[in-house]
């Protein structure tokens, strides 16, 4: 991801028990948030974030909730339109594990697999991005948008060729 809207911990700096964090976008930080997600606008973007770290187990746990205004556009009318994002959410970081380790967990456990941690280090910024990224729609539309599709042109529908072939077997 862009580094505009960045973030980054370092595992070693990361105190036993939890911390809290409050990211705000600024103007600047904006802009480069509707540049990652692709889309006309980004309105607002807060994210509270509060870590909870067991550094003899090596397992790090990231919960919050991040809140977006964002600008839309309808895959129906085409139109632009706000919509209001708020998502809790939680992730789990196994700090010791390598991606072997976790790929041999991922196999033997239908549970959720803790992520890892790249370069000894996490970013909040990126976090909260990919949480906001995993609840706004595929195809957004306005509220009470519904796609009905329709024929333009009055030509009849052909018969499938493949009918033809089926009846002269039948003749046989």
């Amino acid at each position: 991801m862009q580094k505009d809207f960045s973030y980054p911990l370092k595992i070693e700096d990361i105190n036993q028990g939890e911390q809290t964090y409050q990211l705000r976008a600024n103007k600047a930080q904006l802009e480069t948030l509707r540049e990652i997600l692709q889309i006309p606008a980004v309105n607002y973007f807060e994210a509270d974030i509060k870590l909870t770290f067991q550094k003899k187990k090596g397992i790090l746990d990231v919960s919050g909730e991040v809140r977006a205004g964002l600008t839309l556009i309808s895959v129906i009318s085409l139109d632009e339109f706000k919509r209001d994002y708020k998502n809790d959410f939680t992730v789990t970081y196994d700090t010791n594990a390598t991606y072997e380790q976790i790929r041999e967990i991922d196999e033997d456990i239908e549970d959720d697999v803790p992520d890892i941690v790249i370069d000894g280090k996490i970013d909040l910024g990126d976090i909260a991005i990919e949480q906001l990224a995993l609840v706004m729609e595929d195809h957004p539309r306005k509220e009470g948008e519904e796609f009905t599709s329709f024929i333009e042109d009055d030509t009849p529908v052909k018969e499938n060729p493949f009918a033809v072939l089926s009846k002269l077997k039948k003749d046989e």
